[in-house]
């Protein structure tokens, strides 16, 4: 069963040019719900934490440095059929190759720092927004 909600993150890259405002107010003109929203920063540990499924993966190291280098925005969306079209909004992880429009077409600086972070599916987005939100951090 499809949930409604997913997790995003504008990371360090975003932030720091000033995006966080035009990135939420597309998201919002897509239709999502925003439930939770907080400024915060990754420590490197917080940042290994949330990436761990990518621990072996040669650009690790280079993620978890890049999300912990400044703050991100961290959400808790809401929407029927959230997490695919969530995903189909960002676009794909290389913007070269993300369709037109698409918040990673628009904004990423490259495959690596593409600005904005959704969850991959149902069960990743339950356990990553439990990772940035407590139960009384999220509004229906």
């Amino acid at each position: 069963m499809a949930t409604n909600r997913t997790l995003t993150m504008i990371k360090p890259n975003a932030v720091q040019k000033g995006l966080v405002g035009a990135m939420l107010e597309k998201i919002t003109a897509s239709g999502f719900k925003i439930v939770a929203l907080k400024m915060t920063q990754l420590t490197v540990d917080d940042a290994k934490e949330f990436y761990a499924v990518h621990k072996e993966r040669s650009f690790f190291e280079d993620l978890y440095t890049f999300m912990s280098s400044g703050p991100i925005v961290a959400a808790v969306l809401e929407k029927e059929n959230a997490v695919e079209d969530f995903r189909s909004l960002i676009g794909t992880t290389d913007p070269e190759e993300a369709a037109e429009g698409t918040l990673r077409k628009l904004y990423a600086d490259s495959k690596s720092r593409n600005a904005i972070h959704g969850s991959d599916s149902d069960d990743n987005a339950r356990i990553e927004s439990s990772f940035h939100f407590s139960r009384r951090e999220m509004f229906l």
